[in-house]
């Protein structure tokens, strides 16, 4: 596979990307809040979102962590993070910061993180492998490390459509062709457990929209996001590409039609108290 092609983030911040993060952040928000409180964040706790966006889950992260926590939102884009920050500063006594940096080698301190967490990066990016290394580097001994991964599987529409039939199938093509990495949502679990980490759990959600749902338009959305990779990769001539959207979008928008998001897999484990490297010796 040419290098052209592997190890780069498909998603463009084209114009509206942000406000699609957004709804695609509150359509997923309930679940995430779910998982928060099974792992237990609360007052105190310091926390970190590797990969935020402009906003990923630091909102959740920060009610529970309080005034006496502390939240960091890491991203590599530079207009993510200022729409991040200036919402936080629209928030009396935020205990949110944000940082403009590489989450594969972010330069933040060991072991510094109660929790560390990422969403939608470790499939969608590259060498996930290296991704997990910085992320156990960054939680302590008896921290958390959480992450959210998709299974594109399972995306449906009811009643099928060749047009939103064709979308699902260049998303599916794109993702694994640029990140390298294929149903690596299922590979967490053990990975996790492999390095060590104990209590590992595996939650799997899926969530469904109707017509008049604001993430009803998720497919076509991310398919306008990854356009530079579709004509790049040749899936999809430009007029293939509209004509498709447009026959997509006019299905969705019927009453008739539901269709769901990507299920989403949560897995979360407990850092080891003692990393291997700081066992006694016998």
């Amino acid at each position: 596979m040419s290098a052209t092609v592997r190890g780069y983030y498909p998603i463009e911040r084209r114009s509206g990307e942000i406000e699609r993060l957004h709804v695609q952040g509150a359509a997923l928000a309930a679940d995430a809040a779910r998982m928060l409180d099974l792992i237990g964040v609360a007052g105190g706790w310091r926390c970190l979102d590797l990969g935020c966006g402009p906003e990923g889950i630091t909102d959740l992260l920060s009610a529970r962590a309080g005034s006496s926590g502390e939240v960091v939102g890491l991203d590599a884009d530079s207009v993510f993070i200022d729409h991040a920050r200036l919402r936080a500063q629209q928030r009396l006594g935020s205990n949110l910061s944000f940082i403009v940096g590489d989450a594969y080698a972010t330069g933040l301190p060991d072991g510094s993180f109660d929790l560390v967490h990422s969403r939608f990066l470790a499939s969608t990016a590259r060498e996930p492998e290296k991704l997990l290394q910085e992320a156990m580097r960054l939680t302590r001994p008896g921290g958390v490390l959480a992450f959210q991964e998709p299974d594109i599987e399972t995306l449906h529409c009811i009643p099928a459509h060749p047009a939103w039939q064709r979308l699902r199938q260049v998303l599916g093509e794109i993702f694994p062709l640029v990140a390298g990495e294929d149903r690596l949502a299922h590979q967490l679990f053990g990975l996790l457990r492999r390095h060590g980490f104990e209590d590992v759990q595996y939650r799997p959600f899926l969530v469904g929209f109707r017509s008049d749902d604001p993430m009803v338009d998720y497919l076509p959305a991310t398919a306008e996001s990854v356009r530079g990779k579709i004509f790049e990769l040749g899936l999809m001539t430009p007029a293939d590409l509209e004509a498709t959207l447009a026959a997509c979008r006019a299905h969705l928008a019927d009453p008739g039609t539901v269709s769901n998001f990507h299920t989403v897999i949560q897995v979360w484990g407990t850092a080891p108290a003692l990393r291997e490297a700081e066992r006694a010796p016998g």
